[in-house]
């Protein structure tokens, strides 16, 4: 008996081995299969966001279709009178653009310098324990409504700076360039602190090693090295001035001028779509389709200011390496 024991612990072994690699094979098994179906629903998810896209895309290129077969491109470009619910009706969509590049321009004035020096304070100045409060409580204005940033700038803005300005009107684009810039003030300075953090500290130890001051490596140094990531942010800034509605909606005045006078009211191209989508303009109509129109020159906007966020994003990359 004593000399089968040896051969029943092997054949013991053997089999709990044997047991061991078919769990083992099936384990393998279940978490390929887990594996598959995590990456099929995340390959759903980015279709998703594909055909969204693609979705929109298709609406605007054919509904924009039917109204240029019956309006000139060239009209549409270089006019500069917008009265499409007139009876006079003329299809230059120059005041819209003026509008909200004007609206856009004063808002960037007030959020690219204050919110990259913004950035720059609490990444490179400010204590940890400034940074955790400050940064925080600036990011609480990017939550406020944009309906209260227009009636703000309606009511309180405007008639302050009719004090300063006397010939202001009440609806204006300064006002409304203004609280735009402080609406994506919260943004810009998020998303280039974020990228000011990132800059390893080897390149500001380094530089002051060389005897440079702590001025010249914030600017010569951390600046330069996360420009793509400031450059993001102001370009994410002007894309969400030239897509924001309600600011200029409620204090510019929905009055399409061609102009460059910041004092006078203006109408930008989102605040037509939303004045004609709530009216009374008949579906399907010429009138209804210029809403198409105009949104499609506003996703080409949009999309060359990301082609050049790319590339100054791919220059900078570009550079480092």
């Amino acid at each position: 008996m004593p000399n089968n024991a040896p051969a029943t612990e092997v054949g013991a072994a053997y089999s709990r081995a044997v047991v061991q690699i078919g769990v083992s094979s099936r384990n393998r098994k279940r978490v390929r299969l887990e594996e598959r179906l995590v990456r099929a629903f995340l390959f759903l998810c980015a279709l998703l966001g594909v055909l969204t896209t693609l979705a929109i895309v298709f609406i605007l290129f054919t509904e924009s279709l039917s109204f240029f077969e019956r309006v000139s491109v060239v009209e549409f470009l270089t006019g500069t009178v917008w009265t499409p619910t007139f009876a006079n009706k003329s299809f230059g969509v120059l005041p819209l653009v003026t509008g909200t590049l004007l609206t856009s321009l004063i808002a960037m004035l007030v959020a690219g310098p204050v919110g990259l020096l913004t950035a720059v304070y609490l990444s490179e100045y400010a204590s940890p324990r400034v940074r955790r409060v400050v940064k925080p409580t600036l990011e609480v204005l990017a939550g406020v409504p944009t309906v209260v940033y227009g009636y703000f700038a309606l009511t309180f803005l405007t008639p302050l700076l009719q004090r300063f300005i006397p010939g202001l009107e009440g609806f204006n684009a300064l006002s409304a360039g203004l609280v735009m810039g402080i609406m994506i003030l919260p943004t810009i300075a998020s998303l280039s602190e974020d990228a000011l953090y990132a800059v390893p500290n080897s390149l500001r130890y380094a530089s002051l090693a060389l005897g440079a001051t702590r001025f010249q490596t914030v600017w010569g140094v951390v600046v330069p090295a996360a420009m793509s990531g400031v450059s993001a942010s102001f370009l994410l800034g002007v894309s969400r001035a030239v897509g924001e509605t309600m600011i200029v909606a409620i204090a510019a005045g929905q009055q399409p001028n061609f102009t460059f006078n910041p004092l006078r009211a203006v109408e930008t191209m989102t605040a037509y779509i939303v004045r004609i989508t709530m009216g009374d303009t008949p579906h399907g109509s010429l009138e209804y389709r210029t809403i198409f129109a105009v949104g499609l020159l506003l996703f080409l906007i949009t999309l060359v200011l990301n082609l050049a966020s790319e590339a100054i994003r791919q220059r900078y990359k570009g550079a480092r390496v």
